[in-house]
């Protein structure tokens, strides 16, 4: 989870690749590494096919139209394209950092299923979902891990195995959609997706490891503070006025607030003791 929605930031600001060529290269790259993921989970068994076909159905046209608005809105403004291009990845980094925090608080109030009913009405709000998630994909490269995950528990209540296998197996499909429409329209660098898919190896292995040690609820809460901050800050690259103290305050205060009350859940408060006997 967060992958493309840190990896784009990180391309535009910290190397300066022309946001397009990043979210076209970012596509690329986590189309191959969600493939693998998702083809493990596909072996355990823990994916619902039923309703990742049905997000399919509104996710893979909607993420080749979100690269088709975005070659559109490049011919109609020119020059100014970059600037709307950061805006519209720091609007969904700021939406995706929402969604995380939202999961990371509530997630665990909701009553789980193991298996989606397909009904006409889960039928209807599966498409509207893929249509959601698959145009702000193709338009940002941001929320493929995450703002699938979060209709899956939010819209269809479905168990953590069930959520983690389908989202992933998911995802390698719309990046693949996008990935596709992106290298139709020559916004992918090769040679930058190679040397991040080679990069990112030792990462995963270190990240595999590291995760035992690492509760995942605060891992959210620390990836919805980043996400939030990286939008604040491409805002600034695109032309918000935002001052450098909110920038530097929002994480600190989100920080402390938010890791208060996750500690505050996790350890709930002990039970009165019972009164000693009094001695007569």
């Amino acid at each position: 989870m967060g992958g493309g929605s840190l990896m784009t930031p990180l391309l535009i600001v910290v190397f300066g690749i022309k946001p397009v060529t990043a979210v076209g290269t970012d596509l690329a790259y986590g189309a191959i590494t969600k493939t693998l993921g998702g083809w493990r989970h596909l072996r355990l068994r823990t994916v619902d096919t039923g309703l990742s076909t049905w997000i399919s159905i509104g996710s893979v046209p909607a993420a080749v139209g979100g690269v088709y608005v975005l070659d559109a809105i490049e011919k109609a403004y020119g020059a100014q394209f970059d600037d709307i291009m950061i805006a519209a990845v720091a609007a969904a980094l700021l939406f995706t950092g929402t969604a995380v925090m939202v999961r990371a608080l509530f997630a665990k109030q909701l009553i789980e299923r193991e298996r989606f009913a397909p009904t006409r009405r889960n039928k209807a709000a599966a498409i509207t979902l893929g249509v959601f998630v698959g145009f702000v994909l193709g338009v940002t490269s941001a929320g493929s891990g995450t703002l699938i995950a979060i209709g899956l528990i939010v819209v269809f209540r479905l168990a953590p195995r069930q959520v983690v296998g389908t989202d992933i197996f998911q995802a390698a499909i719309l990046l693949w959609a996008a990935a596709i429409a992106h290298i139709v329209a020559g916004h992918v660098d090769w040679a930058l997706a190679g040397t991040i898919l080679v990069g990112s190896l030792p990462g995963v292995w270190l990240g595999s490891h590291l995760i035992t040690k690492v509760r995942v609820d605060a891992l959210r809460l620390g990836l919805s503070i980043v996400l939030i901050g990286s939008g604040l800050g491409l805002l600034t690259k695109a032309g918000a006025n935002i001052p450098p103290a909110v920038l530097a305050v929002v994480p600190v205060l989100l920080t402390v607030v938010l890791f208060g009350r996750w500690r505050k859940q996790r350890d709930p408060p002990l039970p009165p003791s019972s009164p000693l006997p009094v001695e007569r």
